[in-house]
């Protein structure tokens, strides 16, 4: 982690790919709710935060989006129902690529019993 709190990018060039710890992009959505809250206007709120702490704009704007979300003051999918989401994704196409094997094992021993079968 660099000096500043934020960690290092990984061998990935690309700014996106940087991952925060999660104690800073939670301290940074405080500071946003809260400077919003003092000031009374959004407008540049989460610019002047993001630039204070070193964090991409987009990045924050996105992660206070989500806990708005997730605190009910927006619509959308919470955090929770984001992770059971991808997980019932991975479990299905899981369970699609055993399918696949099974049908496939299915039709070439079934083809493997009629070569075999007398006639």
């Amino acid at each position: 982690m660099e000096e500043d709190g934020v960690m290092a990018e990984h061998s990935s060039p690309h700014a996106s790919q940087r991952r925060y710890p999660p104690e800073l992009r939670e301290r940074a959505v405080r500071m946003v709710l809260e400077t919003v809250a003092e000031r009374g206007e959004r407008h540049g709120a989460v610019t002047r935060v993001a630039a204070q702490l070193g964090i991409g704009p987009e990045s924050l704007r996105n992660w206070v989006h989500q806990a708005e979300i997730d605190e009910g003051a927006r619509s959308g999918l919470t955090t929770a129902e984001r992770e059971r989401l991808k997980t019932l994704e991975r479990d299905n196409r899981e369970l699609r690529r055993a399918n696949e094997i099974l049908r496939s094992a299915a039709a070439f021993f079934g083809a493997e019993l009629d070569r075999r079968s007398p006639r």
